[in-house]
C-alpha cells in the first residue's frame, strides 16, 4: 500500500461517518420549555450551547422542586467528587437532561460508570429526558450502563407517579406566560 491509498482510505472513512451524521441545522422542534419561554427554533439556533445548557438546568431546577415535596425525597448524591444523579427519590437515584447531543468520550463514560455506582449504592438508575431528539450514541452509553430511560411524554408521567404533580399541565398552562422577547 502507499502512503496516498492509505490517507485516501482515512478521508473516505471520515467521509461516509460525516454523511451518515444526522444534522439539521434547520431543526424546526420546539419543547415545552421553548414554548413557556417563546423561545423560537430560529432563536435557538443562534447559540444551540447556550440555551441547551441553560434549558437543561431549569429542566433539572424544574423537576427537583416538583420532587421535593415527596416523604422520600432526597438531593443529588455525592460520591466523592461526582454527581451522578440530580435527585433521589422513591428507591430512584434520577439524572436529569434536557437532550444529550454530545457524544464526546468523557460524557459517555460517565453515563457506562455512574449507572452500575448508583446501584451499588441501592439506587435504580433513571435517565429523565425533555427532548426526544438525543444522540444514539448517547443513548447506547446510558443502555450500557443499565439506566432507565425515559423521554418527554414518560418524563413527565413517571414524575407524576412518583409525585402526585403534573409538572407537564403546569408548564402546558404556562405557555408564552414568560416570553425572553417583549
Amino acid at each position: 500500500m502507499n502512503r496516498t491509498h492509505e490517507l485516501d482510505s482515512i478521508l473516505h472513512k471520515y467521509s461516509s461517518s460525516f454523511s451518515s451524521k444526522v444534522y439539521s441545522e434547520e431543526n424546526e422542534d420546539y419543547d415545552i420549555l421553548m414554548k413557556v419561554f417563546g423561545i423560537t427554533p430560529s432563536i435557538k439556533r443562534e447559540n444551540k450551547q447556550y440555551w441547551g445548557r441553560e434549558l437543561g438546568k431549569c429542566w433539572a431546577a424544574l423537576v427537583v422542586e416538583a420532587c421535593k415535596y415527596s416523604d422520600s425525597f432526597d438531593p443529588a448524591l455525592r460520591i466523592g467528587s461526582d454527581e451522578p444523579c440530580d435527585l433521589r427519590i422513591a428507591g430512584y437515584a434520577i439524572d436529569t437532561k434536557y437532550r444529550v447531543g454530545s457524544g464526546d468520550s468523557g460524557t459517555l463514560k460517565k453515563f457506562k460508570l455512574y449507572g452500575p455506582l448508583l446501584k451499588e449504592h441501592g439506587y435504580t438508575p433513571v435517565f429523565l429526558f425533555l427532548r426526544e431528539d438525543n444522540l444514539p450514541a448517547a443513548m447506547t452509553a446510558c443502555s450500557v450502563g443499565g439506566w432507565e430511560i425515559l423521554i418527554g411524554k414518560q418524563s413527565f408521567d413517571f414524575i407524576k407517579k412518583l409525585t402526585g404533580f403534573d409538572l407537564e399541565s403546569y408548564l402546558l398552562d404556562r405557555v408564552n406566560s414568560f416570553p425572553i422577547v417583549r
